[in-house]
């Protein structure tokens, strides 16, 4: 599979280390940056992160309800910024957290995930909560079509506790997704064995025992990519990403928003710059 998710993940991470820097244009940031809340606006703002995070950084990920609050017209731009970062060297990671059965996820992948997706995207994030099985054909079609999915396993709201916290047969639900994450990759693992295809959501600020997922931090032989949002202004430090997530630092996608967002328009570049050089430090201990 020498064009897989995973092989570009790999070569990202080499070649730009591991921090994502997410495009959140909701309203408040918009008016921090001196734009109007308007499609005009939100056009600006996505092309200019963008700008920032080419040949700095080698993942993006965009939150699509902030581009969808604009009905077509801000999926229109949603589709420009896709566009444009398929054009570079970006792995373009859609924060969409889609999930439903049969034909209607069929069409969600259509949108996001096939070789004619309007939203040209390398990985779409997926909720497994109307059953992990519900992903199957998704993760099929995503591999022939050398895409990747990140499924929502623990989540650091305070409302998903109550489920990703229940046990079933001994273990929690969160702990089991990540379990079926980690087999499926196996089964479709690369030449090069490194990363698996799909990847866990996983929020950085969460106590994992309490989770259940404790291993993530101990087992050094998994392979499932963590997709961690939660650092920067949600509380948990670059800096200290080794600490956090132990073994699995090494394939962790360390999400930034706000902390380099909230810099604005003259100061994104300078932000990005600091946010890299701290998980670096993070990372040096792993």
């Amino acid at each position: 599979m020498p064009n897989s998710f995973s092989s570009r993940l790999v070569r990202n991470f080499e070649c730009y280390g591991q921090l994502c820097v997410g495009i959140d244009p909701h309203s408040s940031l918009l008016e921090e940056w001196g734009l109007v809340d308007s499609v005009d606006g939100l056009r600006v703002f996505s092309n200019k992160v963008l700008e920032a995070s080419v040949g700095r950084v080698g993942i993006i990920k965009p939150q699509v309800s902030f581009f969808e609050r604009f009905g077509s017209k801000g999926f229109s731009v949603l589709e420009e910024l896709a566009i444009a970062g398929s054009q570079s060297d970006l792995l373009v990671i859609m924060d969409a957290k889609r999930g439903d059965i049969g034909t209607t996820m069929d069409g969600y992948f259509d949108a996001w995930l096939s070789r004619t997706a309007p939203f040209v995207c390398d990985a779409l994030t997926v909720s497994p909560y109307l059953g992990f099985d519900s992903l199957s054909n998704v993760f099929a079609s995503a591999i022939e079509n050398g895409k990747g999915v990140f499924v929502l396993a623990a989540t650091s709201n305070p409302e998903g506790k109550t489920l990703q916290r229940a046990q079933v047969n001994g273990e929690t639900i969160a702990a089991d997704v990540l379990a079926r994450l980690e087999q499926v990759n196996r089964v479709n693992l690369d030449p090069s064995g490194e990363l698996g295809n799909f990847g866990a959501v996983v929020g950085a600020t969460l106590n994992f025992n309490s989770v259940g997922i404790g291993n993530i931090y101990t087992d050094g032989s998994l392979i499932t990519p963590i997709l961690a949002p939660g650092f920067g202004a949600q509380g948990a430090h670059l800096n200290q990403c080794a600490e956090l997530f132990g073994a699995a630092s090494s394939r962790v996608i360390a999400s930034v928003s706000r902390s380099v967002l909230s810099a604005g328009s003259s100061g994104i570049i300078n932000a990005i710059e600091a946010a890299k050089a701290e998980l670096g430090v993070g990372l040096s201990n792993a």
